[in-house]
């Protein structure tokens, strides 16, 4: 009897440790998911706090802002992932919407383009089907080939809220990644498109836009009109894990800063 009584006493600690441990692991954790435009971003500031904390899991899904948003409504993730801010709808919700960035939107064509710059005006008449050839903002007599994202995207809804072309655009492609929109402009000599700046690579040409390039110095300083927040996030009253929190609380501190440049945008903090 005595066996039998420490042999159930010997399972039932052995279940409680297991389960212990199981409760660490799951703490132990960070998950995020959302835009694509912040990978880059999120992916370096994810690397170096699991460097300092050897036990934490951090995962990133991009899936786009809309998705990320919905996934913290639905408790999937931990911080959602938005290259937009928060609708008045969304913060009704309870969704909370805390600024970790500023990127700018970069207007790209293929490098064999011959045109440099354009207004916003011209802009937006471009994507409204206004402007249809690019003779007529002094590149060739070639019809001008429209690439945006898909409804839902933060990049697209921030460019169509800076051009105020909401609703208007006539899209030739509606691209699902910011990656996708990159390729598809580069293989195109015709096409016209935009991404977040950070993502952006020598396989396309980037535009000044009103006289002025794109870079950390004109998006700070508001100059580069084309340029939207990142931000981050979570359900207003509703506790993040301890592990969560923590990473919260140092992705959004000033001792990250020189990461956040590294990534190609501009730290809000």
């Amino acid at each position: 009897m005595k066996k039998f009584l420490a042999l159930i006493l010997g399972m039932t600690m052995m279940m409680s440790a297991l389960s212990g441990c199981g409760q660490k692991a799951a703490a132990a954790a960070v998950s995020t998911d959302g835009s694509t435009s912040m990978e880059e971003v999120i992916n370096i500031l994810g690397e170096a706090f699991v460097e300092n904390n050897k036990d934490v899991k951090f995962t990133y899904n991009p899936t786009g802002s809309g998705s990320g948003i919905t996934a913290v409504k639905e408790g999937r993730c931990d911080i959602g992932l938005s290259s937009r801010a928060l609708s008045e709808e969304e913060k009704s919700d309870g969704l909370k919407g805390t600024v970790l960035a500023y990127d700018g939107i970069a207007v790209i064509v293929n490098p064999e383009n011959p045109v440099t710059d354009l207004t916003v005006e011209q802009i937006a008449k471009i994507y409204t089907g206004e402007i249809t050839n690019w003779k007529d903002v002094g590149g060739d007599d070639k019809e001008i080939v429209l690439i945006g994202r898909e409804a839902g995207s933060g990049t697209r809804d921030g460019f169509e809220s800076i051009t105020e072309t909401k609703n208007s655009c006539k899209y030739r492609q509606e691209l699902t990644s910011t990656g996708d929109v990159i390729t598809t402009v580069s293989q195109n000599p015709n096409a016209v498109g935009y991404a977040s700046l950070s993502a952006v690579k020598d396989n396309v040409k980037v535009l000044m836009v009103n006289g002025v390039a794109p870079s950390e110095d004109t998006v700070k300083d508001g100059s580069y009109k084309v340029q939207r927040p990142f931000v981050l996030v979570t359900m207003e009253g509703k506790e993040l894990s301890k592990t969560a929190q923590e990473f919260f609380d140092y992705i959004t501190s000033s001792k990250v800063n020189d990461l956040i440049s590294s990534a190609g945008v501009v730290s809000a903090n």
